[in-house]
């Protein structure tokens, strides 16, 4: 996205338009122990189990199962992460004071139709190496997939990135929706959804139904795909989502859906014929 040698543009003015901290362009970031990644997989692994689980909770069930485990160090993977216990709290979303909130449109709209509304989540991907972070933005109403992007840090970039990706191919939807997260709070990602006449929604603090087919998307992607393979590096981990996100998309029905798979209810592929 930035663009060292722009003619016309400079560094600081390419990451204010981004809605960028210049300092995550110099940022190099540093590697990760071991033993961190282990913890942070066991901490993923877990919230996924019971996303209901705080850093206490966390910390109780890390050391019945595995030994002495800080809690201000699990507090502060889980911060690193993106994690944030669903159950209603002070801090149930890592957002930014001066961003403007919006309220959730959903509860009273349920989409009945493709693009009547998409809805994005940002999830953390572990690496043998380090860790990156997924966005993936869907249609409520089909679950299908529409755009992802994978980032080594947590800012609005690449979620920008999925969210053009997905109007150049889709074109917009009525409502837009997220968490109340500092990436899709900035001024970059909702300038850009008024710019394309979107309604934008954001989930109530501390409610898991609000984005609830997101969040088992993860769960889809992790357990089926990210924890079955242990990509080796970021290549080999771009080649099996897409992989998989082709499969999700295309191929694996869904039970929601009357068993017809997001693409066949998307509209973009033909359900099969009946058996005859």
């Amino acid at each position: 996205m930035i663009e060292p040698e722009h003619p016309q543009l400079s560094i600081a003015r390419q990451c204010e338009l981004l809605g960028l901290p210049r300092s995550s362009y110099y940022y190099q970031p540093v590697p990760v122990s071991a033993e961190e990644l282990t913890l942070m997989r066991l901490i993923d692994q877990q919230y996924l189990r019971r996303p209901w689980y705080g850093s206490r909770q966390m910390t109780a069930w890390l050391r019945r199962h595995y030994g002495m485990v800080n809690r201000k160090r699990v507090r502060r993977l889980m911060r690193n992460m993106g994690l944030q216990a669903i159950a209603p709290g002070p801090h149930t979303s890592r957002k930014q004071p001066q961003n403007p909130v919006y309220p959730y449109l959903l509860r009273d709209y349920p989409p009945r139709q493709p693009n009547d509304a998409w809805a994005t989540d940002i999830t953390f991907v572990p690496m043998p190496i380090g860790f990156l972070y997924l966005v993936a933005i869907i249609d409520w109403y089909s679950r299908f997939v529409l755009a992802w992007q994978l980032s080594n840090t947590l800012e609005t970039a690449f979620c920008l990135e999925a969210l053009e990706q997905a109007l150049a191919e889709f074109g917009p939807p009525r409502i837009f929706n997220s968490d109340q997260g500092c990436q899709f709070t900035s001024e970059a990602f909702t300038s850009r959804l008024h710019r394309a006449g979107i309604a934008i929604s954001m989930d109530g603090r501390g409610r898991a139904l609000d984005n609830v087919f997101v969040e088992r998307l993860w769960r889809s992607v992790k357990y089926e795909c990210i924890y079955l393979n242990e990509f080796a590096d970021t290549p080999a981990l771009v080649h099996g989502l897409d992989e998989y996100f082709t499969y999700f998309n295309n191929h694996r029905p869904n039970q929601g859906l009357n068993e017809y798979t997001p693409a066949e209810t998307y509209g973009i592929a033909e359900p099969p014929s009946p058996a005859r």
